[in-house]
């Protein structure tokens, strides 16, 4: 879909469709106010009789108003005017696109992204917007024979601003939501595709291809180099499977050659079975989102080229299938990873953190000026925070508080647990050097203890995102989170 930012006049524009909006007990936005006033009372009038009433997420679509040179008006309800917030700014753009989209416009200008946001200034509306109405018209029919009939033409929006001085804002705004949709896209689609097109080969193939159309460097390393290299406690998991594991290095140039680079590390189990401790039948196709991290990670390089950013950036993607078979991990087995450390497999369903505690090994021959890996860890965390947030956890408050500023800005946000050194004392093992589960008790963070003690050597966040990476029920699918926090991350540390 195409953006513009435009100041001007509602009355005045020559759209198929402007969008204004509506808030609780009939008070239109400044831009309706505008448009009924050119429109001699007729909104008002509407209004009065009862036939919108600004409920969040209502919509009525005009014809031919009055004293108008564009073609319908949509009316969109706001709610509230005192409690308008982020979540209701972003139902309201959702409903306007569902609505534009059943019209069959091709374009409309929305005066939406110009009313204010309590928090929240003009560049957030418009990224918003921008990601909004993307979401909003994502399908993913890759794999269908015949791709379902839709009469969603809408193919572009102009974005309001009040005045001309904040067009370069509005402007930069639409290419950074534009940057990080692009992400999220490939995220999703790489999430949605099934466990045996998306195999570990796949995800690296998809890799290089990125990586030649954007310029910037990649590495895959095969199962006999991830072998050399004695990444033991990945290949532990990878060796259950007939697909053959894969080790994928991003690296993108775009800082000093001095700059430390920030390397992000992606959890790319592309189907999760549980192994020998098999999950339960029940929902298990939902493992092929299991690779939810490694896809997140691809998305952020996507968007990182299309912003050129200036900054040094490494990404790290282990990437295997968890399977059972004669060759796969047993529980009680040992293995030996890339630092030296061992490890006891109590249970091969916490097979995410083996292949991670050797992909953070190897992020310290980069000397990193920080590391941030990304997985579907734990089920554990989807029962801490459910659906709407990414777990957090560090060894570096400094890091930690940037993330979760980031999380907040992109609307993508995470919550930080706690990371106490007694919680390591779950993972004690009488056989090794420690175990790969702790028990049922604070889960989610035993899990990332384990982590930790492959990050001794430089600041560390982890991102759990095991609630917040796709949806069951009727909207199932990827959502391409954390993608839009980890690119305001980014920029941020940009900036400087």
């Amino acid at each position: 879909m195409e953006f513009s930012i435009k100041s001007g006049s509602p009355e005045k524009q020559r759209s198929a469709c402007v969008v204004v909006g509506v808030f609780d007990h009939r008070k239109l936005s400044y831009a309706g106010e505008v448009i009924d006033h050119a429109a001699a009372g007729y909104l008002a009038d509407i209004l009065r009789r009862g036939d919108m009433d600004g409920k969040p997420g209502t919509t009525r679509l005009l014809h031919n108003v009055p004293g108008l040179l564009c073609d319908r008006v949509l009316l969109v309800g706001l709610g509230r005017e005192r409690e308008f917030r982020d979540k209701n700014y972003r139902e309201a753009v959702r409903a306007a696109v569902n609505a534009l989209s059943e019209t069959g416009v091709s374009e409309a200008a929305v005066y939406l992204s110009e009313i204010p946001v309590k928090k929240r200034d003009l560049g957030w509306n418009v990224e918003q917007a921008v990601l909004v109405a993307q979401e909003t018209l994502y399908r993913f029919e890759q794999m269908k024979s015949k791709p379902e009939e839709s009469k969603r033409v809408l193919r572009k929006l102009i974005l309001a601003v009040s005045r001309r001085g904040e067009l370069a804002t509005g402007e930069a705004a639409a290419l950074r939501g534009q940057a990080i949709a692009a992400g999220m896209k490939l995220a999703k689609d790489l999430g949605n595709l099934p466990g045996n097109v998306c195999t570990p080969g796949y995800l690296a193939a998809q890799a290089e291809e990125l990586a030649k159309s954007r310029g910037f460097g990649v590495e895959v390393l095969d199962q006999a180099a991830i072998e050399r290299f004695g990444m033991g406690a990945f290949l532990s998991v990878a060796k259950g499977s007939d697909e053959p594991a894969r080790f994928i290095v991003l690296r993108y140039t775009g800082g000093d050659e001095k700059q430390q680079p920030i390397v992000l590390v992606g959890k790319g189990i592309t189907f999760d079975s549980g192994g020998i401790s098999l999950k339960p039948g029940a929902d298990m196709d939902e493992m092929k989102y299991d690779m939810c991290g490694a896809a997140s990670v691809l998305g952020t390089f996507q968007a990182l080229a299309e912003l050129k950013l200036p900054l040094n950036v490494v990404g790290l993607i282990p990437t295997c299938e968890n399977l059972p078979s004669g060759r796969a991990n047993k529980p009680g087995d040992v293995v030996t990873s890339l630092s030296g450390q061992t490890i006891e497999i109590l249970n091969t369903d916490a097979e995410g953190r083996l292949i991670l505690c050797d992909a953070l090994t190897y992020a310290e021959r980069f000397d990193p000026a920080c590391v941030v890996d990304i997985a579907t860890l734990t089920g554990a965390c989807v029962m801490a925070l459910g659906h709407v947030t990414s777990g957090l956890l560090a060894n570096n408050d400094g890091l930690a508080r940037e993330l979760l500023h980031a999380g907040d800005v992109a609307h993508d946000r995470c919550w930080q647990l706690p990371l106490f050194d007694e919680y390591e004392e779950q993972l004690k093992s009488n056989f090794a050097d420690m175990a790969n589960i702790g028990g049922r008790p604070a889960g989610t963070i035993t899990a990332a203890a384990f982590l930790g003690k492959f990050t001794k050597k430089y600041n560390w966040a982890h991102l759990d995102i095991a609630g917040t990476a796709w949806k069951s029920g009727k909207e199932k699918g990827s959502t391409g989170r954390p993608v839009p926090l980890l690119v305001h991350f980014l920029v941020k540390r940009a900036e400087g």
